[in-house]
């Protein structure tokens, strides 16, 4: 389709789009602010709300859990709710709920009701997430895009460098309560700014959203996660991993079937049928695994091996947003002149290489500038990666349905990132004696003995070691991407989209 003149850059028409489009970016990137900045703090202040509320290892665990399980099986639903309703209404409503459940979970009286307010969060954040990612894309011009998705991303970044120390400071000073209530006002402002700016936006195809299909996901997920996240507790043979296991299994037909008979799936794989976009999502998953624990394994680091307090353990945090947040935009400028390709095989191999790097030097004694180079370089990576792969998908997505595909997209790397915090937590204190598992939660495990911190390291290294294979299986997938078309990825392509 060939570019109307008034369309074209220059013109007061293309120049009004663009300043419009700026101001969307503008919203989308305070709801990733957001939701960036309320992970990373608790991330980091873990510990202290662990011993609040003198939670177990289960229950720790699920604090971040809960909300990343709810949050991954919910954004397709979000996405073809928002096709349905339209994507305004339900964007804004998320910032709604997000703050609402962060008021309400600082004053939770005891942990399960903090779950429960996490759960509503993940809810919210789902709403936030599935469609902003689309208004970005609905907004910009094609030439533009990679701009506009650089700042996006690099605003993920610039919250994952506040968020490690707000966290910090507000564990150590103002109280576990503040990490939600810091949210409230962000939020309100968020809701006020985005009822002001966005514009209605016509909805998609009245189709059906797909219940039983989401459900079946839902629990599936559930099952996975309960087995992996207690096979370094309890052991691989324990009757609760096992179970766990097995409902999963089982369930994986079940979603099958029940999908081949959905009219619109939840997980419809036609869409993800060309070279370009089956790869890609696939090095996303593996990106999200080897990446999205780190900053709480990181943390704990600091904290059980290292005995630091929650201030210095989110100071030592600070080269991966420092990376990410020079380097997301960098990656944006650099996409009008290099492929989203070259940005996506490029930021998987410099996060693999930061990960090589902490796989090789972790100990006790370690000198921290060794660790921040690691730390650096997977920050560096993430960036360029999450900027030249999201670009790259979003052209290559057919212009209907963009909601749920865009859900399904982002369904698929939340996936990593559960399975990267269950993995990391799993792996990590299976190396630890049991009836010690709880205190490296708390923080607290370098005042036991030395003989618990050398177990504790031992885990570091193999946890390293997992991450590390798997950021080389996204080299490869990364690299695998190409379409037919050269890159196929240019500005060009997702003009002719």
């Amino acid at each position: 389709m060939v570019a109307l003149p008034q369309d074209l850059p220059g013109s007061p028409e293309y120049a009004s789009k663009l300043r419009y489009a700026w101001r969307v970016c503008s919203v989308t990137s305070l709801g990733l602010v957001l939701i960036g900045v309320s992970g990373s703090t608790l991330n980091v202040a873990l510990p202290e709300v662990v011993r609040h509320f003198r939670a177990d290892a289960f229950a720790s665990g699920w604090i971040l859990l809960s909300f990343m399980l709810v949050n991954t099986a919910t954004l397709v639903f979000f996405g073809r709710v928002a096709d349905l309703l339209g994507r305004r209404e339900v964007y804004l409503t998320g910032f709604a709920l997000f703050t609402a459940a962060s008021l309400l979970a600082g004053l939770s009286p005891d942990v399960w009701f903090l779950i429960a307010m996490r759960v509503v969060q993940a809810v919210g954040a789902a709403m936030i997430l599935a469609n902003g990612t689309v208004i970005i894309t609905d907004a910009f011009p094609p030439d533009r895009l990679s701009q506009g998705m650089g700042v996006y991303i690099g605003t993920l970044s610039v919250a994952q460098l506040a968020g490690p120390t707000v966290g910090g400071l507000i564990a150590e000073t103002a109280g576990w309560q503040w990490i939600f209530w810091v949210n409230v006002p962000a939020g309100l402002v968020a809701l006020a700014w985005g009822a002001l700016t966005l514009r209605r936006v016509g909805r998609g195809p009245r189709e059906p959203v797909d219940a039983p299909g989401n459900l079946v996901v839902f629990a599936l997920l559930s099952a996975a996660l309960i087995a992996l996240s207690e096979a370094g507790s309890r052991g691989p043979g324990s009757p609760v991993v096992l179970t766990g296991a097995v409902v999963a299994a089982l369930l994986v037909p079940v979603l099958v079937l029940v999908e081949r008979r959905a009219s619109h799936p939840v997980l419809d794989v036609r869409l993800f049928g060309r070279r370009v976009l089956a790869f890609a999502n696939l090095a996303s998953f593996c990106n999200a695994l080897a990446r999205s624990a780190l900053i709480l394994l990181v943390a704990l680091y600091f904290q059980a091996a290292r005995g630091v307090d929650a201030v210095t353990a989110a100071l030592g945090v600070l080269p991966v947003p420092v990376g990410m947040a020079l380097a997301s935009p960098v990656a944006g400028a650099l996409g009008r002149r290099v492929s989203s390709y070259a940005l996506s095989v490029g930021g998987c191999l410099l996060s693999a290489c930061g990960l090589g790097v902490l796989v090789l030097t972790t100990d006790p004694a370690t000198p921290y500038w060794v660790i921040g180079i690691g730390l650096f370089l997977c920050g560096c990576g993430s960036g360029t990666f999450l900027t030249g792969n999201t670009t790259q998908v979003m052209q290559a997505l057919p212009p209907g349905g963009l909601g749920v595909v865009n859900g399904f997209r982002l369904m698929i790397m939340n996936v990593g990132i559960v399975l990267s915090v269950a993995v990391t937590l799993s792996v990590l204190t299976g190396a630890v004696d049991p009836h010690l598992r709880g205190q490296v939660y708390a923080g607290t495990l370098s005042q036991v003995s030395p003989v618990a911190v050398g177990q504790l390291m031992d885990g570091f290294r193999t946890t390293y070691g997992v991450l590390f294979a798997v950021a080389l299986a996204g080299v490869v997938l990364a690299a695998l991407a190409r379409s037919g078309k050269g890159s196929g990825n240019g500005p060009s392509s997702g003009a002719s989209s």
